[in-house]
Formats: structure tokens, C-alpha cells, sequence
């Protein structure tokens, strides 16, 4: 029974326990519980290999790292299959709607993790360069899944995907800050001490721009400033997030996640535009 590995987890009886939907993409279980003292926490556990792994990368992380800019660990269980206990949030503030206060709120969150010591066993980006900045390579392979989407013509891609793949192989992602490198509103929250992210299990090092450039597609399609005005002058890694999108959006869905694609697309339809606008490429318009 979950409510008796939750229970062991954190050394208190539980009261009750309440399956929730989060608006994250993956499969995994997702509850709040109710302890005998009235208080509460949320609870994520794996509910196959791909969300238990991730658990696995985020509980390692909770082990290690503390600080205002992540939830407090409350407790865990290896499994299997593993399961989280942490801070309850849900009184927070999740974005959408954005302002600027809220931006800055995270821009802030960020500069802390960003500034913190990583446990030596994070890995740095340069380790899965292929994975994130492949993209365009990938769709120069094999166009055909990106024209599929209909939004981008075949003329077009001849024309502009040997600038927008160069300047992704080219970009700066080096780097040796602590990164999130899944910052999106259904990461984040605004709570009283300041702006707090969740999911944790693809921390890298790398550069810290990487953050911002992840962010900016879902942050303008909530409202939020224009990728340019978060982070100017970054033809390089807006190719890098255009190609990264853009070489997954049109791929059948993965079934441990089957809302991502149209999110990809969505996300593509903003770093392209990005990505073109940095290079000075004309737009398929």
C-alpha cells in the first residue's frame, strides 16, 4: 500500500492519501497525504521504467542538495517502485498568468541554483551534446517527420537548415553551473520565499543561459516576453532549442508521455521564429 510506504518514509502516520493530475507530461503517480497531525506533502512515485528512473535521478539530487530554490525532502522510498515525499506546494502560486515580478522571480531562483555546488556526479551537458543540439542534423537525415507538421515547407528547410544546424553545433553550452535544464511553468512556483522548482532528474552542468533558452518558447506562449527579450544575442543556443523541437515534434508519441508532441510543436512555432530572428534567415511565411 502506498499509504504505508509513505507512512516508513517519513516516520509519521498517514491520515489520508489523495491522487492528484499535475499538468507535467510524464506518467508517474502523484498524490497529497495527509498526516495524523493534520499536516500535508506530496507524493510522486514511478509508475513504469522511464518515470521510475527519473525518480531514481531526482531522489539522488534530493539527497544531496538543499536550498530555498527546490522543495523540502521529507522523505523516499528506493522501491520499487521509488517514491518521493516533499514539501507540499499546492498553495503556492503556479504560473500562467506571468508578470514581470514573476519573471524575475525565477530569473532570481535560478541565479541561486546556478550558484550552487554540484555533487560530483553531475553530469556535464557536453555528455549528451548529440541529444540537444542534434536536432537539425537529425531532421537533415530524415526530414520528413518535421514536414510533416505542415507549418515549415520543404523549400524552406533546403534553404535555412544549414545555418540553423550550424550555429546549434556551434553554440556556447559549455559551462560549470548547476542547470535544471527542464525550467516550464509546470516545474515552478511562486512561494513566499521566492520562486521554487520541481522535478529535478535532468540536472547537468553547463552554461547557465541553457536554463533561460529552455524556458523562453513555454514562457512566451503563457504570456510571457519574447525569447529575444529574456535572453538577447543567443542565435546559437535559439538553434539549438528550435532543432530540439523541432526534430521531435513530428515523431509518433512516446506512451510514457503522450501530450508532449503537441507542446513540442507549440514550443517550435516560438524558438524557430526565435532562432530565425537571431540568424537572419527569413521566416516560411
Amino acid at each position: 500500500m502506498i499509504e504505508e510506504r509513505v507512512a516508513a518514509a517519513v516516520g509519521r502516520p498517514v491520515r489520508s492519501l489523495r491522487r492528484i493530475q499535475t499538468r507535467g507530461y510524464a506518467q508517474a503517480f502523484h498524490a497529497i497525504t495527509e498526516f495524523d497531525d493534520g499536516s500535508t506533502a506530496f507524493v510522486k512515485a514511478g509508475a513504469e521504467d522511464v518515470t521510475s528512473e527519473f525518480l531514481r535521478q531526482e531522489i539522488r539530487f534530493y539527497e544531496a542538495v538543499q536550498g530555498s530554490f527546490m522543495p523540502t525532502l521529507l522523505g523516499y522510498d528506493a522501491g520499487p517502485p521509488p517514491l518521493l515525499v516533499i514539501e507540499d506546494l499546492s498553495a503556492a502560486r503556479w504560473p500562467p498568468p506571468w508578470d514581470a515580478s514573476a519573471v524575475d522571480a525565477v530569473r532570481a531562483t535560478l541565479g541561486a541554483v546556478w550558484s550552487t555546488p554540484a555533487p560530483s556526479w553531475v553530469p556535464p551537458i557536453t555528455e549528451d551534446r548529440e541529444a540537444l543540439v542534434g536536432g537539425w542534423a537529425e531532421i537533415e537525415g530524415d526530414p520528413a517527420p518535421f514536414l510533416s507538421l505542415g507549418a515549415w515547407s520543404a523549400g524552406w528547410l533546403d534553404e535555412c537548415l544549414p545555418t540553423l544546424r550550424a550555429a546549434a553545433e556551434r553554440a556556447p553550452i559549455e559551462g560549470d553551473a548547476l542547470l535544471h535544464l527542464d525550467v516550464r511553468s509546470d516545474n515552478l512556483c511562486l512561494a513566499d520565499r521566492g520562486a521554487v522548482l520541481v522535478d529535478w532528474n535532468f540536472v547537468h552542468l553547463g552554461n547557465p543561459d541553457l536554463d533561460l533558452a529552455g524556458w523562453a518558447a513555454s514562457l512566451h506562449l503563457e504570456g510571457g516576453p519574447p525569447p529575444h527579450e529574456l535572453l538577447p544575442d543567443a542565435g546559437g543556443l535559439a538553434a539549438v532549442l528550435a532543432g530540439f523541437f523541432a526534430s521531435r515534434a513530428g515523431l509518433p508519441p512516446p506512451p510514457t508521455a503522450p501530450g508532449v508532441r503537441a507542446f513540442q510543436l507549440a514550443q517550435a512555432r516560438v524558438a524557430i521564429p526565435w532562432a530565425l530572428r537571431e540568424l537572419g534567415l527569413r521566416s516560411d511565411t
